[in-house]
């Protein structure tokens, strides 16, 4: 078995919290409260802005020329097309740049990226790689999980947003970042292969406290 099958099985009611969560559930049936949705996006384009931050740092620190080239163009990717696309997802909404440009982030939101910026930069590369894996992984399972069910009658942005996360092209990404996880921990020692799950891990706790941030709509209270 591989080093991301073991890992993603040793967190197997973490990954199955996820798939059923009442968010996520409810964007399949599309019962979701919109403003619940709203709340989700916002704060995802917040966090979107931190992960490109990280994906330079992954570049900075890559160990060879493939893997600076790789980590580049998913920045470029993220601050180019994804949030160029997320931008107009949220205009569908009524949510203007401006809105997003003023949207605090949650306590959730700043904690799972300050735990991000932190493993990229006093973590080890293998760290900070595991790290970024729960996001990629994750959001390609979701979308592929929600799409065999059915997308949502009478909820086609919805049914839009779980075309965008069960593509091919995510799911090559995710698959791509599981292939170059798993050859880093073939050459890495047993203390360093602890550290990676744990960054794996504390990663997919996040994923699963975004998702319940979102239908919580948790803000800060004073």
């Amino acid at each position: 078995m591989s080093f991301t099958s073991d890992i993603y099985n040793r967190s197997l009611p973490l990954q199955k919290a996820i798939l059923e969560h009442p968010f996520v559930r409810g964007i399949q049936d599309g019962s979701l409260d919109v403003e619940k949705f709203k709340h989700f996006i916002r704060q995802d384009y917040l966090y979107l802005i931190d992960y490109a931050r990280v994906f330079a740092i992954a570049s900075a620190r890559a160990p060879d020329l493939a893997t600076v080239t790789k980590y580049a163009e998913l920045l470029n990717g993220t601050l180019t097309w994804e949030m160029s696309l997320h931008r107009k997802y949220c205009a569908s909404f009524g949510i203007t740049e401006a809105d997003l440009e003023s949207t605090k982030a949650a306590p959730t939101t700043e904690a799972y990226t300050n735990f991000l910026l932190r493993v990229a930069n006093i973590g080890s590369f293998p760290e900070l790689v595991a790290a970024l894996l729960p996001c990629f992984w994750g959001y390609s399972d979701i979308g592929l999980h929600l799409a065999a069910k059915g997308k949502p009658a009478g909820a086609p942005l919805y049914a839009q947003w779980i075309d965008m996360y069960a593509s091919p092209e995510l799911k090559a990404l995710a698959d791509w970042m599981r292939a170059y996880v798993d050859r880093l921990a073939e050459g890495a020692g047993a203390d360093e292969r602890a550290r990676m799950e744990a960054a794996y891990v504390a990663c997919s706790r996040y994923e699963y406290a975004f998702w319940d941030m979102a239908w919580k709509m948790e803000r800060w209270q004073v």
